[in-house]
């Protein structure tokens, strides 16, 4: 392992509160820069270091694009709000994030959206097929889970959990995508992957026969991913996307 990946992997325990909202604030305005935001709805959150388990999420009523890293609110993970924040969270939100926040001590990011093709794929019966090299990497760690309607019951969260598993991503099954990451960065490079690998098959498939990747090929695509990533994650592209954000929305710092 070189030192750039050494370093970009203990950053990850090292983040501070500040760090932790300034990176979900710009996961955010990044969602909704990329186009996945659904108005006020769906929804990501960062566990908090420390041992009080805590997490941040988004203040329900503010659109992505406007949400900086003071707006979040702190919750534990029995919804309660730990700051004085006057907003609230999302009902469905805190059942999914908690379910996994709970289940995965490596998610220290969840992101989850409604992205138009995300949910075009995963109504589609078979899912997610390899048909790109986007796709490759996702299918090498992707579960599914079947809709159940709006997340709100917490007896959801144990099928949640199991549909998840030890994967980085999964598909709601006629609802939308959902990733895990050791890092806001590595969660949001996750998501990039997943809406892409969709929105390159729901193009495909209108444009008529498909030509899908090979079994032999999928086999290795996790350690092609560790690869392409120096075992970063996300860490890699993030700084650049930071700029890009800073170039067409800043103000998320605040």
């Amino acid at each position: 392992m070189d030192s750039t990946t050494s370093r970009a992997i203990a950053d990850l325990g090292s983040m501070t509160e500040q760090q932790a909202r300034v990176d979900l604030a710009a996961c955010y305005r990044l969602v909704a820069a990329y186009g996945w935001d659904d108005l006020i709805f769906t929804h990501i959150s960062a566990k908090l270091p420390g041992p009080q388990h805590h997490f941040l999420i988004n203040p329900y009523g503010m659109m992505f694009s406007e949400i900086t890293a003071s707006s979040l609110v702190k919750v534990d993970l029995q919804g309660r709000k730990v700051d004085d924040s006057r907003y609230e969270i999302n009902p469905a939100g805190f059942t999914i994030h908690s379910a996994v926040h709970t289940a995965r001590p490596d998610a220290q990011c969840v992101l989850h959206v409604h992205s138009i093709n995300g949910v075009a794929v995963s109504a589609q019966e078979e899912g997610l097929l390899p048909l790109s090299q986007h796709a490759m990497f996702v299918l090498a760690s992707l579960g599914y889970h079947d809709y159940e309607g709006v997340a709100l019951e917490d007896d959801e969260k144990p099928r949640l959990v199991r549909d998840l598993g030890s994967r980085r991503f999964l598909m709601l099954r006629n609802h939308g995508l959902l990733t895990v990451g050791r890092s806001v960065a590595e969660a949001f490079v996750a998501m990039y992957f997943f809406e892409t690998a969709c929105a390159i098959q729901v193009r495909a498939l209108r444009g008529g026969p498909v030509r899908r990747i090979g079994t032999r090929i999928l086999e290795g695509a996790e350690q092609q991913w560790d690869t392409v990533t120096r075992g970063a994650g996300g860490g890699l592209a993030w700084p650049a996307l930071l700029r890009k954000l800073d170039a067409i929305n800043p103000g998320y710092r605040d």
